[in-house]
């Protein structure tokens, strides 16, 4: 049976050019990394500034993640608003609200939990921004061009997370902290001048309610909650957001451990920072050759090997190894967090069209909680069985992960799936 145009379409292998070539995307993709730069930035000097003022490691450890747990409170509160307000003035808000806070930290001397309570409290309303901004690229990229569209964020994120890092080591100890939070203003408002002035303006139509949101009559708060409780509620939406959820906080709290097991293990000064940055140089690689080489179908195939293979390596730390195995096996971990564009489209056709932008932010939001949280909970295990042992143990259940999605996830078939929240029946 010959091929028809929507089989030929889904197994269509797109292109980065093909994707850069979209005016809008390529616009929300470069202010997104140079956000990302500002975040890390940001993230990390605020860390550097409350420890300079207190002297304690647990407040500046508090510092560091106080923006990622509250994100789920802010999704579930308030996500109903990426579906309900314009875009463009949802996404210039968020880098505005979020250069203001930086501002607010680097001018004003505030009490320690003062300053804590305004970067949670912004946290909130990130969720909102960003769902914004992902619902966006779902509507200006189609079929395999949206998953290459995620693959090029997920590497612009991943290089630009590690050049901020780099930028607020230099600029704390060229500047001072405070002047440092203040770079991190300069570039927040230059995303949202960006977008203000280079985003078109939605047309009517373009953006609506949150399913449950009763045609968007309700308030925020109320309209978010029941069009997250439909969301959840979907058997399949519920399976793929776990799926993207779990394999990543399990591995992002067994780097939370790195430093701890350098330290254990005695290894030279400095050796803490090359094996940190063996995680996200194999996530850079494992998404360009996945994304880039590899046809739709055979990623949706991938998904499940490629889990295992964000956690077998983990395993080898039960051993203890050296500088140089712990290097290599923290790489072929990162390679294998490719697995998350093989549940790109089938998450997209999972949606509701009007219920897209709570969707992608409740899944961001989710994650980054999770990813908060990660740590703390290895970190525990790591008080009663050692760094090596919790290390492992994370990589022994992010293969569990796999099995579990192995049991339930069955690669789509090439006829696109209308866009509704499925029920996995």
């Amino acid at each position: 049976m010959p091929p028809t145009a929507e089989t030929a379409q889904v197994s269509h292998r797109a292109t980065y050019r093909e994707v850069l070539a979209e005016p809008r995307f390529r616009l929300l993709f470069s202010t997104r990394a140079v956000a990302i730069t500002a975040d890390a930035l940001r993230i990390t000097t605020f860390s550097v500034l409350v420890f300079s003022s207190t002297g304690s490691a647990l407040l500046s450890a508090v510092a560091f993640g106080i923006g990622f747990i509250p994100q789920l409170f802010g999704s579930l509160l308030l996500g109903s608003l990426a579906d309900r307000l314009p875009p463009r003035a949802l996404i210039t808000g968020g880098y505005a609200l979020t250069c203001a806070t930086a501002l607010l930290l680097a001018l004003v001397r505030m009490p320690v939990a003062a300053s804590l309570g305004v970067v949670a409290l912004v946290s909130l309303a990130t969720p909102v921004f960003h769902g914004a901004s992902s619902r966006l690229v779902a509507q200006s990229l189609e079929g395999d061009a949206y998953v290459l569209g995620r693959s090029l964020n997920n590497i612009a994120g991943a290089g630009a997370q590690l050049f901020g890092l780099a930028l607020g080591g230099a600029a704390v100890a060229a500047l001072g902290p405070r002047r440092a939070l203040a770079v991190s203003a300069v570039l927040y408002l230059g995303c949202a001048l960006a977008i203000r002035i280079r985003l078109p303006r939605s047309q009517p139509g373009e953006f609506g309610s949150t399913p449950g949101s009763a045609g968007g009559d309700g308030g925020a708060v109320r309209a978010s909650l029941q069009g997250a409780g439909l969301l959840l509620r979907g058997r399949m939406v519920r399976r793929l957001m776990l799926a993207q959820w779990l394999p990543v906080a399990l591995v992002a709290g067994a780097e939370g451990l790195i430093v701890a097991y350098a330290g254990e293990r005695r290894f030279a000064p400095g050796w803490y920072a090359v094996l940190m940055g063996c995680l996200p140089v194999g996530m850079l690689v494992g998404d360009l050759l996945v994304g880039r080489f590899l046809r739709p179908p055979t990623r949706e195939r991938l998904v499940v090997p490629l889990v295992a293979l964000a956690g077998l390596p983990l395993i080898g730390f039960a051993a203890e190894p050296g500088v140089g195995v712990s290097s290599c096996l923290l790489l072929l971990s990162g390679l294998g967090y490719a697995y998350g564009l093989g549940l790109q489209r089938p998450f997209l056709d999972a949606l509701p069209q009007d219920g897209q932008g709570q969707a992608f932010g409740l899944l961001g939001s989710g994650s980054m909680t999770l990813q908060g949280v990660g740590p703390v909970c290895l970190g525990a295990v790591a008080a009663v069985i050692g760094t090596g042992g919790a290390i492992a143990l994370a990589g022994g259940a992010a293969v569990l992960t796999a099995g579990w999605i192995l049991t339930w996830h069955r690669p789509a078939s090439l006829v696109p799936a209308p866009n509704r929240v499925a029920s996995g029946k």
